[in-house]
């Protein structure tokens, strides 16, 4: 068996074994396969796509290539939530000190941006001095003090899984099902999680593109999770405009900050209530308008951003450190009429060429840099008027190519649902 071979067979269109898939994946762990090497094996699974038994078999393989964490000291059912990248989307930020504020167990491991799409973990470093990189007691003894930690993906829990994300993140191999299935679900099982949420994004501006692709996703994710003890949810949400007004790593986190105190953008709002939700009523054995009025309450009465306050200051972080370019400006339309579509991939893209994401696995991320919305799809807009803020350092921007992600015509067409379905 040779790393040549596998990549021939799989660019033939061929199912590997379950032999073959942990020659692969082993080998590049050890480094006798090289990053060329698998570069090529990711994009010819890219191309012509993985079964469902092998989609099944190298999340096993990534699963099995690391430790896996034991949470059974955790009192309490244990929730972990993921979204499978969209831009803008800071939903883990909110609800994650919402459901721990109201005593549920949040023990998230969160990963990086992965190509124009942002990561938990790049966002939460853009606070001062917080810390993702704590140690597996740390971990199981802040969620057991706090109900919630966030930390990136902790010692060698799927190294495999580690070491592919960043791989895939720089060789346009991100956007592939068996890929992110398999990513996904081989980090969750082996974080040790009873139930798990997945926000999976539809759309312009996500990982997959069309709803057809998300359900089938979906339901393979659901699939891995029976499979394994688990129960998933997954949810279909709209990624075909940015979610809430903030792009960019500190700018979502403030933005987040702003919604945890009330007063946060609709769209956001109505997804983080939604899943919340869909956490709070089974665990609590309560009605969906119950765990409402719970989650409402725990916003006005301050605990949810106190509980968001309390993560930061436990992981070291400093709340009132949170940078933004101090250079910005705006970009207003160059014409009449409404926004009926907005180019949420290329935003999403240009925030990553200022440096709010990587082009190389050795980018240091600009935490300080991104978009705010002025206008979403729907709005209506006159000459001159703002549609964004863009906040950079030296690299500049090409404002034609910002306003060419801006459908605007004199009629008005029908806005699409934000969340699309619920899949268990």
């Amino acid at each position: 068996m040779n790393i040549i071979d596998i990549i021939n067979k799989k660019r033939e269109k061929q199912e590997l074994s379950k032999e073959e898939i942990e020659y692969a994946i082993n080998g590049y762990l050890d480094g006798s396969i090289k990053d060329y090497q698998m570069s090529s094996l990711l994009m010819a699974i890219a191309i012509n796509n993985m079964t469902e038994r092998e989609t099944f078999d190298l999340t096993d393989v990534m699963l099995n290539s690391g430790d896996k964490l034991d949470l059974s000291s955790i009192d309490g059912i244990i929730v972990d939530k993921h979204s499978t990248g969209g831009v803008g989307d800071k939903v883990t930020l909110v609800i994650a000190p919402i459901l721990a504020s109201l005593g549920i167990k949040i023990a998230k491991m969160s990963g990086r941006g992965l190509g124009h799409t942002g990561g938990t973990i790049d966002k939460l470093e853009s606070i001062g001095g917080f810390n993702t990189n704590l140690t597996i007691d740390e971990f199981i003894k802040q969620v057991n003090e706090i109900n919630i930690a966030i930390v990136s993906q902790t010692g060698n829990l799927v190294p495999a899984d580690k070491k592919l994300y960043a791989l895939r993140d720089v060789t346009g191999t991100v956007e592939s099902i068996p890929l992110i299935a398999s990513s996904i679900m081989s980090k969750k099982l082996a974080s040790g999680s009873d139930i798990i949420v997945i926000d999976v994004k539809v759309g312009n501006g996500a990982l997959v593109k069309d709803i057809e692709s998300a359900k089938k996703l979906a339901n393979l994710m659901c699939k891995i999770g029976e499979n394994n003890g688990k129960i998933v949810i997954c949810l279909l949400t709209n990624m075909n405009e940015p979610l809430g007004y903030a792009i960019g790593n500190s700018l979502e986190v403030l933005e987040s900050i702003e919604t945890l105190n009330g007063n946060g953008p609709q769209d956001l709002l109505e997804i983080v209530m939604t899943i919340c939700e869909l956490i709070i009523s089974p665990i609590k054995q309560i009605s969906v308008d119950e765990a409402r009025t719970l989650i409402f309450n725990t916003i006005n009465n301050g605990n949810a951003y106190n509980k968001f306050k309390e993560l930061v200051k436990y992981q070291g972080g400093n709340i009132d450190d949170i940078k933004i370019s101090d250079k910005h400006y705006s970009i207003r339309s160059n014409k009449d009429g409404y926004i009926n579509h907005i180019d949420t991939y290329k935003l999403g893209n240009i925030c990553r060429m200022i440096g709010a994401g990587r082009l190389e696995l050795t980018d240091k991320i600009a935490y300080e840099v991104g978009i705010v919305l002025s206008k979403k799809v729907g709005d209506h807009v006159n000459v001159n008027d703002e549609l964004l803020k863009i906040f950079i350092n030296e690299k500049q921007v090409d404002i034609n190519e910002i306003l060419d992600c801006f459908d605007i015509d004199t009629n008005l067409i029908e806005k699409e649902p934000l969340i699309y379905e619920i899949i268990k």
